[in-house]
């Protein structure tokens, strides 16, 4: 839980760094770009959960 959060609080920062970065002039932060790209890692941590999680499943013994 604790490489979950690291990892998601990472890609936070980092999105909204770029968001600042690509808006340009503007004083705002385009969101777009960082709701995209948070959206992104936390599909791609989702992805990663659901591969340990059927890998786990394949290693089960079905045999008593």
């Amino acid at each position: 839980m604790n490489r979950l959060i690291i990892s998601l609080l990472f890609f936070a920062v980092v999105s909204v760094g770029v968001g600042i970065l690509l808006s340009g002039a503007d004083e705002d932060i385009d969101w777009a770009i960082t709701g995209g790209l948070f959206a992104l890692a936390v599909a791609g941590e989702a992805v990663r959960f659901w591969l340990k999680r059927s890998r786990a499943k394949k290693h089960q013994s079905s045999g008593i």
